[in-house]
């Protein structure tokens, strides 16, 4: 049986389709003729971890029971995929994403715009279903990348995430290897960097600061910023909490055994998957998912501002 989290809009929205999508793989591209350079991936060797936590703010998400897991070896980008990168594939394969044939996606709205609209989550408002907004204008119709190009790519279902990982020759990470990724050789700690929110006194994630969602003590319009931003986890790895939630290759579910599992994968069907990490907008007051165990379950055809991915594979070559 699974369960998925009704209450997460305030994370994440998810959207209902109004109007007729394309398939989750439209073409088959041909794999670009230089594949990411080596530097950019982590080659982490077969391992066992503690997976998950018992103490979980939000029980409807399932990360617990600790278990014990096995992941093979395999790489993992230190960075989510940018703008840059996501807009390399869109020039030489012409792909259109899910939020661009919608003619609209969700962006965090100011509150002065707060309002109640069918165009809102009632019970979270912050959110605005904006038209135009998508990838390449993330605040909707004009609005640019042209100074942000090294932020991660936002505004993506998983039919986009895919669709990238077949041109780049990569995958899309499993929900295993991610965690054991973020958990940057340290066990069962809830950060990267260890027990404490703060490293060395100061944020090392990029998460809301003030009081969520009137006022911002750093940013006069929140967003996500460079993928190389803070300080990299054990394994080299930026951004691992915080930023934008990232895409994983599981289907959601918040049942779990507690026998040990190697390699474990979600179930085989279901239209909501795992999103892991947290974003820009999480905040202790309501969404406590900037932590190494912290999941959410997203629709496939969910699209935000605060939702992006990055890349894994079997190996580096």
């Amino acid at each position: 049986m699974t369960r998925t989290d009704k209450g997460s809009d305030c994370c994440v929205p998810d959207r209902p389709l109004t109007k007729q999508s394309r398939s989750p793989m439209p073409h088959s591209y041909r794999q670009r003729p230089k594949p990411q350079p080596d530097e950019d991936l982590v080659a982490l060797p077969g391992s066992e971890f503690l997976m998950g936590a018992i103490d979980g703010p939000h029980p409807e998400d399932g990360e617990g029971p600790i278990r014990a897991t096995f992941v093979d070896t395999f790489c993992i980008s230190k960075y989510a995929v940018t703008n840059q990168q996501y807009d390399q594939f869109v020039a030489a394969t012409g792909y259109r994403s899910l939020a661009e044939q919608m003619e609209a996606s969700f962006v965090f709205a100011p509150r002065d715009e707060f309002s109640s609209s069918a165009r809102r989550p009632t019970h979270a408002p912050w959110w605005k279903l904006t038209d135009r907004a998508y990838w390449r204008c993330p605040k909707g119709k004009g609005s640019t990348i042209d100074d942000i190009a090294n932020h991660p790519v936002v505004h993506i279902a998983q039919q986009d995430a895919l669709a990238y990982c077949q041109w780049a020759g990569m995958r899309l990470p499993s929900e295993a290897e991610w965690e054991i990724a973020a958990r940057g050789g340290l066990s069962q700690m809830p950060f990267p960097w260890g027990s404490e929110l703060l490293l060395n006194g100061q944020s090392n994630c990029h998460i809301w600061s003030g009081e969520f969602p009137i006022s911002h003590e750093y940013m006069s319009q929140p967003g996500p910023v460079a993928v190389n931003a803070y300080q990299p986890n054990g394994f080299g790895l930026y951004n691992m909490t915080g930023n934008v939630w990232e895409r994983v290759a599981d289907r959601f579910t918040n049942l779990h055994s507690p026998r040990p599992a190697r390699n474990p994968r979600g179930p085989l069907n279901g239209r909501h998957y795992v999103a892991r990490g947290g974003s820009y907008l999480c905040h202790h007051s309501y969404c406590c998912r900037y932590r190494t165990s912290s999941r959410q379950s997203l629709d496939g055809q969910a699209t935000a501002d605060n939702i992006g991915f990055r890349v894994a594979a079997d190996r580096s070559s």
